[in-house]
């Protein structure tokens, strides 16, 4: 083995929460690679995608698996070897407990009088917000929409009033009916769909929440996604004298539907509103 690939020297006991690459394997950090090498156990949300990670920076420390479904029992297990062991927690990719069930762990090691020490690293919802190009001065992250209508609707409306940029997680099958949700709960709103952050295929799409659904309907994509939302527009009171001129002018060059979409996001409207109206105005011409 060679000397960069030597463990390093024992650790502390205590818990130590591990940020792994969401992408590239050179995002690990230097202290997260000896530290990796210099526990006693490692738990891991997948053993077998977490040993490619261990190979790769020469780490031979027996793992764990711990997860959604670790029961109580393993983990006043683990909390026990805390006195005398020091153990890393690590997820798939990215940093432990953000959209995972570590946090019941740490929060088991402190009542116990255990160390914890967290090593920063990547994370796919920060990188998603540096990308978006949205407001990041006030943001949620929100995790996974759940996947039945009439929940993920409930969700969305106690997300609608906040005036702070939204993150979700989402898969590719999902996007679309997501994006869809988001547009009828939310409003008309600025968006912006990220996926493979720091692979080979990384790629990020702007546009409103209801174009997005649309062009991701027929083609869902691949990799893991991160959705990106805009706050709220401020609140202005758009009378319909204005709305009728701004409607008016938008129906000389175009169809009632992009007419409305254009002056929804212009006057910072609800787009149905717009529709509405548009549809009136034609009507009566």
């Amino acid at each position: 083995m060679s000397a960069a690939f030597m463990n390093a020297s024992p650790l502390p006991p205590g818990l130590y929460i591990v940020a792994t690459p969401i992408g590239n394997l050179g995002d690990l950090t230097q202290r997260a690679a000896d530290t990796l090498r210099g526990v006693d156990r490692i738990l891991a949300e997948d053993k077998r995608v977490t040993a490619k990670l261990l190979k790769h920076i020469g780490a031979t420390a027996p793992m764990t698996a711990y997860h959604d479904h670790s029961d109580e029992h393993l983990r006043a297990q683990i909390v026990a070897s805390l006195s005398t062991q020091a153990v890393a927690l690590v997820c798939d990719a990215g940093t432990p407990l953000i959209s995972d069930p570590g946090f019941k762990l740490v929060r088991a090691a402190r009542a116990a009088g255990a160390a914890v020490q967290t090593l920063p690293g990547p994370c796919a919802a920060i990188a998603a917000l540096t990308l978006s190009g949205l407001p990041t001065d006030r943001f949620l992250f929100a995790g996974f929409l759940p996947a039945k209508t009439g929940a993920r609707a409930s969700a969305i409306a106690e997300l609608r009033g906040l005036k702070a940029t939204l993150v979700f997680y989402e898969s590719g099958p999902r996007l679309s009916d997501a994006l869809s949700a988001l547009a009828d709960g939310l409003g008309e709103r600025p968006a912006t769909v990220i996926r493979e952050i720091s692979k080979l295929h990384e790629e990020t799409v702007a546009g409103t929440l209801a174009d997005l659904a649309d062009q991701y309907r027929d083609h869902p994509p691949k990799g893991e996604i991160v959705i990106v939302v805009g706050p709220p527009p401020e609140s202005v009171d758009i009378g319909d004298d204005q709305l009728d001129r701004a409607i008016d002018e938008a129906l000389q060059t175009m169809s009632a539907s992009r007419a409305a979409a254009v002056v929804a996001e212009m006057l910072g409207i609800p787009r149905k509103r717009a529709y509405a109206r548009a549809l009136e105005r034609t009507a009566n011409q």
